[in-house]
């Protein structure tokens, strides 16, 4: 069963700017809602308690998308892991706490598939939480992901609110950031083929053994599964989770290796020189597969091939860099 909220509910969505929050918004858009609520970095600093109680106060939205995390990849993660934490802390307990306080009912967290011990059982299952060891390039990211979960199910047990957490896997699409150093897998491989190709290069040179494995789904198939998860009844929803173990994981369904991930990139773009891997640097995590059967069990499924979700994303980063460039 499906509840959709009133098309002019007012819909907070933490994060528009990123990539996750601006696909979000995108597909509440789609779906036909109308009244949003938005701040940007530079008009609300959301890790300043005043601020975000002020802003709560002010704007009383009906419901809230909590899109906005600081982020990066294994390089960003390892390098500033206080950053990683802190921000990420402080941001989910001002939003979840603020929203609680002015009467917010429903509230969606988005985590992420690096909560889950190292060497989980794959795929991975919503109840591998807790159970192990996390991976230590992204311990902390981790960490205050795992605390924001934690954090939904203590209101909802304690207050009786309806907030849920989807934990998606690695994500990519338009919006992503490009960043040479502070980038995830799929945007830097981007950028490295992309800029081998117009200088001519005849080899690039990829992190790692290349034989982790990661699964990949687009971001507007991610924000379909966000609404979807928002608009299913709470019988439904409660029907797949529980209340100590309330999040949901959202991905494809399959992997692949970072080699053959490079080897498809490279197709793309249309690079056509070698591949070669610098195994003294980190792999991370050996496989991240998530078991997405909660979430097909509710009625959800991805609709976006890799190959497919890889061309769209070049063109939004030739678009990008051609603005960057005018």
């Amino acid at each position: 069963m499906i509840y959709i909220m009133p098309y002019n509910s007012k819909i907070y969505v933490a994060g528009h700017r990123g990539m996750v929050g601006s696909a979000i918004l995108r597909e509440l858009k789609k779906r036909g809602y109308t009244n949003f609520v938005t701040r940007d970095r530079s008009q609300l600093d959301l890790c300043d308690q005043v601020a975000v109680r002020d802003f709560f106060e002010l704007e009383r939205p009906d419901q809230v998308y909590l899109a906005a995390a600081k982020v990066g990849g294994i390089h960003a993660n390892n390098t500033y892991p206080a950053d990683f934490l802190y921000q990420n802390i402080m941001i989910q307990a001002n939003i979840v706490n603020e929203a609680w306080r002015i009467g917010v009912q429903k509230l969606l967290f988005l985590g992420s598939s690096c909560i889950y011990p190292r060497m989980a059982p794959q795929p991975m299952t919503e109840d591998a939480l807790l159970t192990g060891k996390l991976e230590e390039t992204n311990e902390a990211y981790a960490i205050a992901k795992i605390a924001g979960i934690k954090l939904c199910e203590s209101y909802n047990r304690q207050y009786g609110v309806d907030y849920r957490s989807v934990m998606p896997t690695n994500l990519y699409g338009p919006g992503d950031n490009y960043h040479p150093e502070n980038s995830h897998v799929i945007p830097a491989l981007i950028r490295k083929f992309h800029e081998a190709k117009i200088s001519g290069f005849p080899t690039v040179v990829i992190w790692g053994s290349g034989t982790p494995k990661r699964e990949f789904l687009y971001v507007d198939d991610m924000a379909a599964a966000s609404v979807h998860v928002m608009e299913t009844s709470h019988d439904l929803y409660s029907s797949v989770t529980s209340q100590t173990l309330s999040h949901i994981n959202v991905g494809c369904g399959s992997d692949m290796t970072i080699l053959e991930l490079a080897h498809l990139v490279s197709k793309v773009i249309g690079f056509q020189g070698a591949i070669e891997l610098d195994s003294s640097k980190p792999d991370g995590t050996p496989r991240k597969l998530m078991d997405i059967s909660r979430i097909t069990g509710m009625g959800w499924k991805p609709s976006v091939g890799l190959e497919q979700g890889l061309a769209i994303a070049y063109a939004d980063f030739l678009e990008r860099e051609k603005v960057k460039v005018d």
